[in-house]
C-alpha cells in the first residue's frame, strides 16, 4: 500500500488535469443519446405504413412539440417527411417539430438525428433496401465506411433534398 500525502495527491491530480486539458479535442461532439418512447407493436410507419417496432435497429423517431411521435422504419422514411411534413402530418410543420432521433447502427440506442452521420451506398440494406445508415461518431462513421463499401457520408444538414426517393431506386447522388 503507497502512503501518499494529500499534497502529492493534489499536485499529482492538477498534473493530470492540465494534461488532459493540452490534448486535441475533437472538432465535433458525438450524437447525445436520447430516450425517447418506443414504438408499441401496432405503430407504423408515418410514410410507408409498415410495422416500425419488427425493426428495433432502424428505428427513427419525431415528436413535436404537443407531444404527439411519429415512427419511421428508417431514416429514408424520415428524411422523406422532413421533406414534405403537412404531407405525411395535415395541419402540421417543420417548425413544430422538438425532437428527432435515429438509432445509431453501432450503438443501437437513440440517438440526436441533428448530430448524427448518415452514410449511403454501403453493402448494408435495412428494412425497405438501400438506407441512411445512423452513425454517432465520426469514429464509427469512417470505420463504416471502410468496412461496408459506403459511397457518401453526410452530416443531418448536408443531405440533399430528393436523396431519400432516389435511394429507393438505387441512386446514391
Amino acid at each position: 500500500m503507497y502512503n501518499i500525502s494529500r499534497r502529492s495527491a493534489l499536485s499529482l491530480l492538477a498534473g493530470v488535469s492540465a494534461l488532459a486539458f493540452g490534448m486535441p479535442q475533437p472538432a465535433r461532439a458525438d450524437a447525445a443519446p436520447i430516450d425517447l418512447p418506443k414504438p408499441g407493436p401496432r405503430d407504423t410507419c408515418a410514410v410507408c405504413g409498415m410495422f416500425v417496432a419488427r425493426y428495433p435497429e432502424w428505428v427513427t423517431t419525431l415528436v413535436f412539440a404537443d407531444g404527439t411521435a411519429f415512427y419511421f422504419d428508417g431514416p429514408k422514411d424520415f428524411f422523406k417527411f422532413l421533406e414534405d411534413v403537412p404531407h405525411y402530418a395535415a395541419g402540421r410543420s417543420r417548425d413544430q417539430i422538438a425532437t428527432m432521433a435515429v438509432t445509431d447502427y453501432y450503438g443501437v440506442r437513440q440517438v440526436a438525428a441533428q448530430e448524427a452521420l448518415f452514410v449511403v451506398g454501403s453493402d448494408v440494406l435495412g428494412p425497405m433496401g438501400h438506407e441512411f445508415v445512423p452513425l454517432a461518431t465520426e469514429a464509427d462513421a469512417a470505420d463504416f465506411m471502410k468496412d461496408h463499401a459506403g459511397k457518401h457520408l453526410f452530416r443531418f444538414a448536408e443531405i440533399p433534398a430528393g436523396l431519400p426517393a432516389k435511394l429507393d431506386a438505387g441512386q446514391f447522388e
